[in-house]
């Protein structure tokens, strides 16, 4: 991401100063620079680390009792219990962390690695980064800032700001360049911190409001800002991560003096100019000189040379089992539905032949003829009941259906 630039910045004459026909200030090319979130979150995170202060607990903290183990054979479990009887601490689990009055796991010490080296340039283009942050608007807006009654960003006014010491007269300016809103809302924002940290000296905290950026040393522009909640005041040779990213979020609202804004094409050089006070920094240059790269694809130059938009869809077919599927078989075996056809017809003709065969040689009797059989079935069939020794028993009698 490039931050937006144009050829002139215009200077915010203030209450009292003379007229002047000046034009505006060149527009320094680090506002120009590439606008790079990654390397100032990771470039802050580094640097936040180096203003902490070694903290541990106590060296002898539940360690403070005579406490040794009874052994096994009680059943009990085998942690360290402090002597003695009388009273409810006495046989009690100590040293363990898992124990009331122990000493906690892995004891915090105080040397700990607590500071981070942070390379000098990576330094410097996290700086520059974070400096064309503030000259974008919608950088500034997402942050929080209230910018709206700002008449244009990055914000200069005039010199004669640098000579004033008083708090009241600080407040008459911003009022003056539409930045007292953001004033206020960073006065409003003044609570009291949660937790441990208020009783550790730093009670009260605060959103962030506008960084006065000056540029002449010894300025009384700072006795002036200083005592305004959440307004940071800084010397534009010695700006600083923390300050124009707090948390690593891009966007702070800067207010430059004149003479500030001057001083920035000295301090931090151009694309092909070195810096006059970094020794060997030239400004990194963008990947891209247009990040608008949906505007880039869709250019007539780009478009006349790609290939065209291929709207045929060509899906994968679904592989089927020839052992299971007829369509798969035939595709690779044609004839088999032909050879299973001819099967199928041999089949059918086999069993109407072996039909045919056994019907010819079942000789069919007349209807007379078959009287006679069932008649002649019949006589015999009495005859054998006549004839048996089972009519004297009545069971039998019953089952051949004789009546006596």
């Amino acid at each position: 991401m490039v931050a937006f630039s144009r050829p002139l910045v215009s200077v915010k004459a203030l209450e009292g100063d003379m007229a002047t026909d000046a034009t505006g200030l060149p527009y320094p090319a680090v506002f120009s620079a590439p606008i790079r979130p990654d390397v100032v979150t990771f470039t802050h995170k580094l640097l936040s680390c180096n203003k902490r202060q070694p903290y541990a607990v106590s060296r002898r903290a539940g360690h403070q009792t005579s406490a040794e183990s009874w052994g096994t054979g009680r059943a009990v479990s085998r942690i360290p219990r402090v002597p003695g009887g009388g009273t409810h601490r006495a046989g009690q689990g100590a040293f363990g962390n898992m124990c009331r009055g122990g000493r906690m796991f892995a004891p915090t010490k105080i040397w700990r690695k607590w500071h981070r080296r942070v390379n000098v340039n990576l330094r410097r283009v996290a700086v520059a980064s974070a400096l064309a942050a503030t000259a974008v608007p919608a950088l500034v807006q997402a942050r929080g800032h209230r910018i709206e009654t700002v008449p244009e960003l990055p914000l200069v006014i005039s010199d004669s700001a640098e000579s004033i010491e008083k708090t009241s007269q600080a407040l008459k300016i911003l009022k003056q360049v539409g930045a007292y809103a953001d004033v206020e809302k960073a006065k409003d924002s003044v609570g009291i911190r949660p937790g441990k940290g208020k009783m550790r000296n730093r009670r009260y905290i605060n959103r962030k409001g506008p960084l006065i950026v000056y540029g002449t040393e010894g300025s009384k522009i700072v006795k002036a800002f200083r005592n305004l909640p959440g307004v940071d005041v800084a010397n534009v040779e010695r700006l600083n991560l923390l300050d124009l990213a707090p948390g690593g979020h891009l966007g702070r609202f800067v207010i430059w003096t004149e003479s500030a804004f001057k001083k920035l094409e000295e301090v931090y050089g151009t694309f092909d100019t070195p810096s006059q006070k970094k020794k060997g920094f030239v400004l990194p240059r963008p990947k891209m000189a247009n990040a608008d790269l949906g505007r880039i694809i869709n250019s007539d130059e780009v478009q006349s040379v790609v290939k065209p938009l291929n709207k045929e869809v060509k899906r994968r077919e679904k592989r089927k089992n020839p052992l299971k599927n007829m369509a798969a078989v035939l595709k690779l075996n044609p004839y088999l539905g032909t050879a299973r056809k001819m099967a199928t017809l041999a089949e059918a003709a086999r069993v109407k032949a072996r039909k045919e065969k056994l019907e010819s040689k079942r000789t069919k009797l007349s209807p007379e003829e078959a009287a006679k059989v069932k008649a002649a079935g019949k006589a015999w069939h009495r005859t054998m009941i006549s004839d048996s020794d089972y009519t004297e028993f009545e069971n039998f009698s019953k089952w051949l259906g004789v009546t006596q």
